[in-house]
């Protein structure tokens, strides 16, 4: 086992294990952390505690000191610097013509580098403007393209909940979401409503999706033939949500639909919902419009 501390440079962004060496570190103190592109600044969000080691990437990095007033005011003061640099970068794009979105600069701790992101559709001949930045800020200069998805937890916003982004809230990586999820979820396929203001599919498809699966594996598929306490009857509906069926029963010569819990019945004949089937998805379109947001649907999510 190996002590660290976790360590977040950017409100929900990546934690990273360092070592604390003998500092006496509490949740929510600044530190001062050596990283792979310099020296950073960053909060403690997990105070010491022991991991096994194949939680941890090598080498694991030392916090180099509690950071103190001067570290922090310096923190500010590159903060202050980004918002200038911004503005900076948005003329000289504009200068050179260039199809890109500029969307946020980060200057490193020592100000060794200052990092500037950006969308684009496709790749972009930057040289000219690197070397405008080079000249201006007389430091290093990096030009990182990023993703939709990364695009929106730096800028943040609302989700068609009303609700702040999660990826630019709390989410510290992004999971895996796809389109069989929506639908093992009895969601509308319908692009504009399973993804979110990235144009991806939305990130909270992940987070009640073994539950689904669970309930999904006792569920019984329509059309199959089960045994109830009323008798037997065929499957016609099933409610994930309410773990219930409904059942055709025929009772005195007479068919009737009633409702039962997944825990009072058996399956006598037919199968089990268990996993979607890549045949079974069906997207909605409602015009020929949705036909690219289709596409984006099942990129890298």
């Amino acid at each position: 086992m190996i002590k660290v501390v976790g360590v977040r440079f950017k409100k929900a962004g990546k934690i990273y294990y360092f070592d604390p060496v003998d500092f006496e570190i509490k949740k929510g103190d600044s530190l001062i952390v050596e990283t792979a592109r310099g020296i950073e600044f960053g909060e403690c969000v997990i105070h010491p505690k022991e991991v096994s080691e194949n939680e941890i990437v090598a080498p694991l990095k030392s916090v180099l000191r509690i950071a103190t007033e001067e570290d922090i005011q310096r923190h500010n003061e590159n903060k202050t610097k980004e918002k200038e640099a911004f503005n900076i970068c948005l003329e000289k794009i504009e200068l050179h013509g260039l199809v890109m979105k500029l969307i946020d600069v980060e200057y490193t701790f020592d100000n060794n580098k200052v990092i500037f992101y950006f969308t684009a559709d496709g790749r972009v001949d930057f040289r000219e403007l690197v070397k405008d930045l080079a000249t201006i800020f007389k430091t290093r200069i990096e030009l990182r393209q990023i993703g939709v998805r990364d695009e929106a937890k730096m800028i943040g916003g609302l989700g068609p909940c009303g609700r702040p982004l999660c990826c630019s809230s709390f989410l510290g990586d992004f999971t895996s979401v796809s389109i069989k999820m929506a639908k093992e979820q009895n969601l509308s396929l319908n692009p504009t409503k399973i993804s979110g203001i990235c144009g991806r599919l939305m990130c909270c498809l992940n987070y009640e999706q073994e539950t689904y699966e669970d309930i999904r594996k006792k569920m019984p598929r329509v059309g199959s033939i089960i045994r109830t306490e009323r008798g037997q009857g065929e499957v016609i509906s099933n409610n994930t949500i309410k773990e219930t069926v409904k059942a055709k029963i025929k009772i005195h010569d007479e068919e009737v639909i009633e409702e039962f819990n997944i825990r009072d019945i058996t399956l006598i004949s037919g199968s089990y919902e268990g996993t979607i089937e890549d045949t079974e998805i069906k997207i909605e379109v409602e015009d020929k419009e949705d036909a690219s947001l289709i596409q984006d649907l099942f990129k890298g999510n």
